[in-house]
């Protein structure tokens, strides 16, 4: 078995029954302790090699990783994670850049969503993590007193994207409630 096929194994598919990839599409999932137990182990434990096999793979492997980067908060990654999700190669895998990004907690941060937003909203004919980068930019704008998101919003670009039904503030909750989740089971209080 490649190297690459054992860190999927063991941090992806993790459980046969309901693989870890499937729990972390919709974010952390309530109640369930030991998966976050396990997740928050995993996070600490990982080497930066089974990382980076991680994301050279699939989406999968990719959303994975990004969970634990975040969770961990190995913001050495933080550009490695940036160029994947202005690259947008594959489904699913961005919502856990942007909840990284997000956990990270810094200006540079709140500029690569920025940068991914000023690349893709425009685009309506494009579903990709539009929602999850302005709920993370707006997370991060709340946190650092910044104001990223507003012109997003106030220009009427976000009105005109493929995102429009949805308030942005939907999507704030979102990722809000997943780094206030992986705050407290890194810390032990959940």
């Amino acid at each position: 078995m490649s190297e690459n096929a054992k860190a999927i194994q063991r941090y992806v598919v993790w459980k046969r029954r309901k693989p870890r990839y499937l729990k972390l599409l919709g974010g952390l999932p309530e109640g369930e302790s030991r998966f976050k137990a396990a997740l928050v182990r995993d996070a600490r434990e990982i080497s930066d090699e089974d990382l980076d096999r991680l994301l050279s793979c699939g989406w999968r492997p990719r959303l994975t990783a990004a969970w634990l980067i975040g969770i961990d908060r190995r913001r050495h990654y933080r550009e490695i994670l940036g160029e994947l999700l202005l690259e947008s190669a594959g489904p699913y895998a961005g919502k856990g850049y942007c909840f990284a990004l997000a956990r990270f907690g810094q200006s540079e941060d709140a500029e690569i969503l920025a940068a991914y937003l000023d690349r893709y909203l425009p685009r309506t004919d494009c579903y990709y993590d539009q929602g999850s980068a302005m709920g993370a930019l707006l997370h991060l704008d709340e946190r650092l007193g910044t104001h990223y998101a507003e012109r997003f919003v106030e220009t009427g670009l976000w009105q005109s994207s493929a995102y429009s039904d949805t308030e942005p503030a939907v999507y704030h909750e979102m990722i809000a409630d997943f780094c206030e989740t992986a705050g407290k089971i890194a810390d032990g209080n959940a």
